[in-house]
């Protein structure tokens, strides 16, 4: 069984990916805390600790695990929440670090970015996008420093995986959401329209994140994969509709006053009520077969069991 370190494994998103990792794949869980050791671990996975921002520690542990894969999707997951500079130079310098390590271990890389690197959400005011739907080829513009240390990090998993010859893929979720919390889905959001408008009302249910990593590092094995060694692909993690449930192009005029001149969207399907997302996915799914299968209609109240990382 193939063996894959995940760094931020015990995180609000990270936990969904080691929980759908778990039984396909022997697990390195990699945070900065240990959860202790009287604390035993599901099976098929266990757990490090160390600082990927410190060289050394990050470098030291991806050798010591030796993992077949690693999943770098440890990060200050927002702007805003600690100063900027440290936002950014401790995203940045784990994502060095890891992404080293892993190049050097010969690993192939699958690691968190977003859709903030277009840089929508914190610029102010929110510019419309170049095009609809926004695909990866989109320009990236970020003015904060979370957006502009995932852009750092795409760039750092493509120089490594030109210098190393290993398969990298960069992962951009939307907003991502949790069955049965859905805070898309919370009063303050949904009765005020530019709650969401810094990412076009967009988000994506952690499960399917979690989907599209595992399709993404099996994209990634074999003697013939879909992103072969050298070769670094991002692409679009995002639900199909968007968190209102309305027109997309209405909303962009109720919110913008105009919609974007390159757009693809057909007017007339907008005119029956399609409440499409703003991001195209088709990327994804052309690479790794992956679409997104879930919508706040029914994951916004759904039950669902927590990701199991512990026994017990």
């Amino acid at each position: 069984m193939e063996r894959v370190l995940v760094t931020g494994g015990r995180g609000a998103s990270g936990r969904w990916v080691v929980d759908r990792l778990a039984g396909d794949y022997e697990v390195v869980v990699v945070d900065y805390d240990h959860p202790g050791l009287d604390v035993d671990p599901a099976p098929g996975v266990s757990f490090r600790a160390a600082d990927l921002a410190d060289r050394g520690e990050a470098l030291d542990v991806v050798h010591g695990v030796d993992p077949d894969a690693v999943v770098h999707w440890a990060a200050i997951p927002v702007a805003g929440t600690h100063p900027d500079g440290r936002v950014f130079e401790t995203n940045v310098n784990a994502a060095k670090n890891v992404l080293d390590a892993a190049g050097r271990a010969d690993a192939r890389i699958v690691q968190a970015s977003s859709d903030g690197a277009y840089g929508f959400f914190f610029a102010e005011p929110t510019p419309l996008p170049d095009e609809l739907p926004i695909t990866e080829e989109h320009p990236l513009r970020p003015e904060d420093p979370y957006g502009l240390s995932k852009v750092t990090a795409e760039a750092t998993a493509g120089a490594v995986a030109r210098r190393e010859d290993v398969p990298a893929v960069s992962v951009r979720p939307s907003w991502i959401q949790y069955p049965g919390a859905y805070a898309c889905r919370s009063d303050e959001y949904v009765d005020d329209l530019a709650a969401g408008a810094g990412n076009f009302w967009s988000y994506v249910d952690a499960r399917d994140v979690a989907d599209l990593v595992a399709v993404a590092l099996a994209g990634t094995a074999g003697t013939d994969p879909v992103v072969p060694p050298g070769t670094h692909e991002a692409v679009n993690c995002v639900a199909a509709d968007n968190a209102l449930g309305r027109p997309l192009l209405d909303l962009l005029r109720e919110s913008y006053g105009a919609v974007p001149d390159d757009c693809t969207v057909d007017p007339s399907a907008v005119a029956e009520g399609d409440d499409r997302g703003a991001y195209a996915v088709e990327k994804a799914k052309r690479l790794f077969g992956w679409e997104p299968s879930r919508s706040w209609r029914e994951a916004a109240d759904e039950d669902v069991a927590e990701p199991r990382l512990f026994e017990g």
